[in-house]
């Protein structure tokens, strides 16, 4: 157990490297007010949380930094209980000027949150294959291929190409095109395959001719693995912070953000709420020695998202936790608002 003149010690010196990026001496400690003690006592304080592990020293100043373990202490019990700040109002300036689609919301949120923290930040939209089907068109390109456009309650659209059967008319394209918007407008896209199979079948076979090539192609469009969406916001940010002059670290980082696949599966086993991972409490290799926080927000009908924020272990915990739970209820509430407009 930290007795209380080294909780405060320990706090002053992790406020003072997340400001200042640079090791803490005891002799620049003795000089602030907030601690009222002598250089020798706050040398003797920070060999012990040195050696209880809170703190390291580093090879190139005689000062020390915040360990891992400091900043898990600091974010579990430091910090305080009343980290809540008055909304941002961000979501509701964007919808009086006029911005009302899911995702361009949403992306500007990930660009805002990354502008106020200067971090990289990332915002995973809800499971594609929970929302439901808005509208379908389809374009011909020529005699033999078209692309299909898929666009979601969310205001997500998908592009899909694929190969006309032979002999297919124009008209029976406008008829396909007709029933399906008649049949799978509002259809969860999960679902689309069973109201494929019971409902459109019969009413292609009624109103088209070659109804088999038709729906061959038909269910391999509309019964695809559905992506999931990230939004990112400040992806360079990285490149501020001091600690990142490595180039092989930052490399590493942007490689990590490539790779869209293991973002989403790191975002999606985030568990309700807010929490704080750091360093090595990361399981991705290419976040180890940095800190990622993560909010989960609620869209509504079930749907869930969550909002990420990676930065350096020396990251401003205090006001991110704010911002975080702030955009995290305003997303909640706002979106909920959003979704029972559309349902």
């Amino acid at each position: 157990m930290l007795t209380d003149r080294q909780l405060m010690i320990l706090q002053v010196i992790i406020d003072d490297f997340i400001e200042s990026a640079k090791p803490v001496g005891s002799r620049a400690l003795s000089k602030k007010d907030t601690l009222p003690f002598s250089a020798a006592t706050i040398r003797n304080e920070m060999a012990d949380l040195e050696e209880f592990g809170f703190l390291e020293k580093t090879h190139t100043s005689s000062g020390r930094v915040p360990s891992e373990k400091g900043y898990r202490y600091y974010v579990d019990h430091l910090i305080g209980p009343d980290i809540h700040q008055n909304g941002l109002g961000i979501i509701e300036k964007l919808t009086n000027n006029g911005i009302y689609e899911f995702e361009q919301i949403v992306q500007t949120t990930a660009e805002a949150l990354s502008e106020l923290t200067n971090y990289t930040s990332i915002i995973l939209g809800p499971e594609m294959f929970e929302t439901t089907v808005k509208n379908i068109q389809v374009l011909t390109l020529s005699d033999q291929s078209a692309v299909a456009i898929l666009v979601t309650n969310t205001g997500h659209v998908e592009h899909r190409s694929f190969t006309l059967p032979t002999g297919i008319s124009s008209s029976d394209i406008e008829k396909l095109v007709n029933i399906l918007n008649d049949r799978l407008q509002g259809v969860p896209l999960y679902r689309l395959p069973e109201v494929i199979q019971n409902e459109v079948t019969s009413l292609m076979m009624k109103y088209m001719n070659d109804v088999g090539s038709s729906l061959h192609w038909i269910r391999a469009l509309f019964t695809q693995e559905q992506a999931v969406k990230l939004y990112f916001g400040g992806k360079a940010n990285i490149l501020m912070q001091p600690e990142f002059n490595d180039v092989d670290r930052i490399r590493s980082f942007y490689s990590l953000m490539e790779r869209e696949d293991e973002i989403v599966n790191l975002l999606k086993n985030s568990n309700q709420g807010i929490k704080v991972s750091i360093g090595h409490e990361n399981e991705v290799e290419e976040i180890k020695d940095l800190s990622l926080i993560t909010a989960s927000y609620h869209i509504g009908g079930g749907q869930m998202g969550t909002i990420a924020l990676i930065g350096p272990t020396r990251m401003e915990y205090k006001k991110v936790l704010s911002l975080m739970e702030s955009i995290s209820r305003e997303m909640t509430g706002a979106m909920g608002k959003w979704y029972s407009d559309k349902s």
